[in-house]
This record gives structure tokens, sequence and C-alpha cells, in this order.
């Protein structure tokens, strides 16, 4: 069988933490990522994305989420691409995080986002997979700045934001899903990072970083 990372190569990639496994979402992932949303990711009413995906009816949520795996990678170039890395925790997927970049060679800034099954939150893995991606970032991509955003409101992901070194920067006023909401950015560089006390472990980093023009 022709291996994935052949036909696309950031399908070769692979990030590992002491308890996670991150890699892009293949099609074959798809129900399992939508099967995660459906179980919920969100308190009701309470919405912490920009857009409320995972609000949207069951009939359309799995369409949606296809499209949205499938824009990102159709539309992917060294000026422009989103790694939209699945997260599995004992073999079950649990998640998602992405990390996303515009004109990479130039300002060496990533950007992430993520969201995680309710059935898991509580326990850590959201701290874990962002440093997972930071850490990708800073040491193998060379990024010499990490951004992220979250509701001021939404003290779970501040709080790891907080706990890994990014600095508050800037609150903006934003129309996320039809309401108005001040938006907290925050600001990580290599210097400040709270380096977790495990070890990365990456395979299919060089094909990748070929793919979207990044030089070692």
């Amino acid at each position: 069988m022709t291996a994935p990372g052949s036909y696309w190569p950031p399908f070769a990639l692979s990030l590992e933490t002491p308890r996670l496994t991150l890699r892009p979402i293949r099609d074959e992932d798809i129900p399992a990522a939508v099967q995660a949303a459906l179980d919920g990711v969100h308190e009701p009413g309470r919405n912490p994305f920009s857009q409320p995906w995972a609000e949207a009816p069951a009939e359309e949520l799995g369409p949606n989420m296809a499209q949205w795996y499938w824009r990102c990678r159709g539309t992917m170039s060294p000026e422009d691409w989103t790694l939209l890395l699945g997260i599995w925790h004992g073999g079950e997927f649990v998640g998602c995080q992405d990390i996303a970049a515009k004109d990479f060679a130039t300002l060496k800034t990533v950007s992430t986002g993520s969201w995680l099954t309710r059935r898991v939150q509580g326990r850590g893995l959201g701290k874990e997979m962002r440093a997972a991606v930071a850490l990708y970032a800073f040491d193998w991509l060379g990024a010499e700045v990490a951004e992220s955003e979250a509701a001021a409101w939404n003290r779970q992901s501040l709080g790891v934001s907080r706990s890994l070194g990014y600095d508050l920067n800037g609150v903006t006023r934003a129309n996320w899903g039809g309401t108005v909401q001040d938006s907290q950015r925050v600001r990580l560089t290599p210097a400040g990072f709270n380096r977790p006390d495990w070890t990365l472990k990456v395979q299919g980093h060089e094909p990748t970083a070929k793919y979207l023009g990044i030089r070692a």
C-alpha cells in the first residue's frame, strides 16, 4: 500500500508527547473527528471560538468539518499554510491542534488554535498539545514567535497560555458568531517559553518542511 506521505508530504508528520500523538488529519480520520465534536466540545451556549462551528446541527457538522480539512489541504502553500493535527490519546481521537502561518519565510511567526472533546478536558492534555506545537515551531521549523488568542472570559485557554510563558499581547473587540467579544491575544517567544520536562518525538519533519518551503 502506498504510504500517505508519498502523495501528500505532511501526512508523514507525527509528533509524540508522553500521552499524545499529533498528526495531520486524513480522510479516514474524519468520522472519528466528527464523533469527538458531536460528543461535545464546550458548555452549551458558551462558545469559545471565533466561529461557532461546534454548535452546528449534527447533519451539518460533519460536512462542515470535512470541507474545512479539505480546504486547508487544497489551499496550502509556502506563503499561507495550516496544519490541522488530530490528537490521539490512548488510541482514541480526542481533538485537534492546528498550527498555521502566513509569509513564514519573512515573519517566522505561527498561530495556533485547538479543541478537545469534553470528556477528556481537565486532564492537562490541552497544555501538553500546545507545548508540543510550540516545541515543533521553535525547534524544528525555526519560528521566532508563536501567537494565539482566546475570549477574554476563557480562563482555561488563557491559563494554558500563562503556564507556558505566553505574554499578553493586547485585547481586540471582535465579532464571534454574531456576538461581540473581547478577544485576548497572547504571544510566546523561545526565550519566554516554559519548556516541558519531556522531549518531543518527531517523525516526518523533512518532507513536511520541504513542502512548506521551510529551509533547515
